[in-house]
């Protein structure tokens, strides 16, 4: 499960329940990783590219790729797929509609946010719900 580490501000998902695609808690971050983390976290919501990271950490995108994965477990592109699930989550427990939560959180619509959450969770956002009450 992705946690942050003491030794890093990493701020990586936690998921409660998660089941799948768990990994290990990075041991240290790099500032160039913690730079796309950082970024990342803040804009989640809106289309992010590998090019966009990659020039965020000031890396080329191989280089980038590279040490990402490498340092947090996960592609990017995992990455954000586990931060929008995450805030999804919230979104959900608060009693908002999986497709007003789908638009909040980045995923094109209602059912592209149930295919990536059943792939995070291993359970649909429905499923999710009636376990968590």
């Amino acid at each position: 499960m992705l946690s942050p580490s003491p030794a890093s501000s990493s701020s990586a998902p936690e998921f409660a329940g998660a089941n799948r695609h768990t990994t290990r808690a990075p041991d240290r971050v790099s500032r160039a990783v913690q730079r796309a983390v950082d970024f990342i976290d803040a804009g989640f919501a809106q289309p992010i590219s590998l090019s966009d990271l990659a020039a965020v950490a000031e890396l080329s995108m191989s280089r980038f790729a590279v040490r990402f994965s490498a340092e947090m477990g996960v592609s990017p592109q995992q990455y954000v797929r586990l931060v929008r699930v995450r805030h999804a989550q919230r979104l959900l427990r608060r009693g908002l509609p999986a497709s007003i939560v789908a638009a909040e959180v980045g995923f094109f619509d209602q059912s592209h946010l149930c295919r990536h959450f059943k792939r995070v969770l291993g359970t649909t956002p429905r499923e999710w719900l009636s376990a968590d009450c």
